[in-house]
């Protein structure tokens, strides 16, 4: 945990904290709380899939108890609250469909922020009941499952035990934070073989460094000022990018550390009055269900035509179209056949060059961070939305600086020295190097198979599932918004609702028939491993490292995270598992 004084002042403390076991403890020793627990249920983690599967396992009569990490509900809301921290998914597809979470609670913009997601939590548990059988800065370290008894064993950070008959992991995609050396982000050397078993540091000097850094996902509560202060960023994902457009109005000088371009859309931020929200729910369920049969989990999906049955002319009007709504229509509302044909997907970037380009002012800077030649298939990646960002770099006082051809060599007392000998001096440091993305968030609970091997031994080659909701090996045990799921290619509350269902369903149905526990068969696992690999393999998306193809981590398998057919096939895909449980041991009581 750190010496008190650390935990007294995170603001200025120059400590980096790197996992969330640092701020596992005990408030509170009743309740949920309390040692040797058993319950039905335990639910891990407090965010969308939290929520939504505490209050569906609770009404379907189980005794059902929540672990956070958190000092609060919100899951990544709660975490990241760095600068201009806010969703790049639009409301009302953003939100639960649970009636008494919407009927009452409007929203102030089309995009939240941080706060704003807070506070909608906040109503949730106001409607719902939740905290009260949620235990906050609850971190799961180990977690065993003992057949005889038919229940998993699951200890705390703080030494606590819980027992449970269900274990559901709603930890999300980006539960576990990667701090990365940046000698590691060549995309050549990510796709050496050599490299796959290297452990890769943190960089060298970091506890050195006499100013302020924070990791973007364990930036503090209390308000950091950079009025006049030399700010250093590391990474353009979304928490750069967003970051940025927070900082270079501020700072007397901002540098930006770029590896690859950030092939961000405009998002068309706006404010929503109560009137027009109230106004619009009369047709909120007819949304809610149809976001469900779009590929994304939004309420639009790709064109029905290739992108060369129209003309030149027809396409650039579709595609100012899809711009001028804003979000990622561009991204999942353009034509159908972008995402597997190159050539298609060429035009698709070069548009995106040509509109982007135009707001960069500086030539040097404007191929810095909208090139000609794209860096890589254009949607291959997820897109960030930003309101702003290109106009910060007409700012004299904000720079990117290219790790093309160099690399970040270390820390120092000052700042940050790259491999070509320049040194870059700073007041305030951001690492917004993101996450292990994916899987991280669950090989960092410590959980065992029945035959006694860790999860994260397991998938350091690769990672299996069945149906992106369990994993072969590890009884009673679902995961939400995780691997093999449609996750990162879709909307999170969509996928939440579609995944919790399943499970609530599956674990209904063994409560009726006397099922002790479920486990799924490896022969399963291996065709659902197939499957992901044959609709990824069908897109352009194995030609690019990414958050898809194995996210930030240079150790991690060079494969398919998610599922690529669509969350309405997916949904499909795994209804037609039950009522038979098909790919399943099935061991009764």
């Amino acid at each position: 945990m750190g010496d008190p004084g650390e935990m007294m002042d995170p603001v200025t403390n120059p400590k980096l904290k790197r996992e969330l076991r640092e701020y596992g403890k005990r408030g509170r020793t009743d309740g949920p709380y309390a040692d040797n627990l058993e319950v039905d249920a335990l639910v891990v983690g407090g965010g969308f899939a939290g929520v939504f599967m505490f209050y569906t396992l609770r009404k379907a009569g189980l005794k059902t108890v929540m672990y956070e990490a958190g000092t609060d509900l919100g899951g990544t809301w709660r975490w990241n609250c760095y600068p201009g921290a806010m969703v790049d998914s639009e409301v009302p597809e953003y939100q639960l469909s649970i009636p008494e979470t919407w009927k009452t609670y409007n929203w102030p913009n089309n995009y939240p922020g941080y706060k704003e997601l807070r506070d909608y939590f906040d109503h949730c548990d106001k409607v719902l009941d939740i905290k009260s059988q949620t235990a906050f800065e609850s971190v799961v370290t180990d977690a065993h499952f003992n057949t005889e008894e038919g229940r998993w064993s699951v200890k705390t950070a703080d030494g606590r035990t819980a027992k449970t008959k269900y274990l559901v992991i709603c930890a999300g995609f980006a539960a576990k934070r990667y701090v990365r050396r940046t000698d590691q982000w060549s995309l050549s050397a990510l796709f050496s073989d050599s490299l796959t078993s290297l452990k890769v540091p943190p960089w060298d000097g970091i506890d050195k460094f006499k100013g302020i850094v924070h990791h973007s996902s364990f930036w503090p509560d209390e308000e950091i000022d950079v009025t006049g202060k030399r700010c250093g960023i590391i990474g353009t994902g979304a928490s750069g990018v967003q970051i940025t457009q927070a900082w270079g109005p501020k700072a007397a000088h901002l540098k930006v550390f770029q590896r690859t371009p950030n092939l961000t859309v405009p998002m068309r931020l706006r404010k929503l009055s109560a009137e027009e929200q109230e106004e619009a729910k009369r047709w909120y369920p007819e949304l809610f269900d149809l976001r469900e049969r779009c590929f994304g989990g939004f309420v639009y999906d790709f064109c029905e035509r290739s992108t060369f049955e129209d003309s030149e002319e027809e396409r650039e009007k579709f595609f100012e179209k899809l711009w001028a709504d804003g979000g990622f229509r561009y991204w999942l509302g353009n034509y159908k056949d972008y995402l597997f044909d190159a050539k298609a997907n060429r035009v698709v970037y070069d548009f995106w060059a040509k509109k982007q380009r135009a707001r960069i002012n500086d030539p040097a800077k404007r191929d810095i961070l909208a090139p000609l030649e794209p860096p890589h298939p254009w949607g291959v990646k997820r897109p960030c939305l930003e309101h702003s960002y290109f106009e910060q770099y007409n700012r004299d006082n904000v720079e990117p600086v290219s790790l093309k051809g160099r690399t970040i060599e270390c820390f120092n007392e000052t700042g940050i020295k790259l491999s070509d000998g320049s040194q870059h001096d700073f007041d305030i440091i951001c690492i917004a190097t993101g996450f292990d993305v994916v899987t991280g968030g669950m090989t960092a609970m410590g959980l065992h198979s029945i035959n006694g091997e860790s999860l994260e031994s397991q998938w350091k080659k690769s990672a299996h599932t069945y149906l992106g909701t369990t994993v072969s090996g590890y009884p009673n045990q679902f995961h939400i918004y995780g691997p093999q799921g449609p996750t990162l290619l879709s909307n999170g509350p969509t996928s939440v609702e579609v995944q919790g269902r399943w499970i609530a369903d599956v674990i209904k149905k063994c409560e009726t028939e006397g099922i002790k526990y479920i486990n799924p068969t490896d022969e399963a696992s291996k065709e659902w491993k197939k499957r992901i690999n044959y609709l990824s393999e069908l897109t352009l998306m194995p030609t690019t490292k990414s958050t898809y193809m194995g996210g930030s981590d240079p150790n991690k398998a060079f494969e398919q995270t998610c599922y690529a057919g669509g969350l309405y096939a997916y949904g499909r895909e795994i209804r037609a598992v039950l009522p038979d449980l098909k790919g399943f041991d099935i061991v009764k009581n």
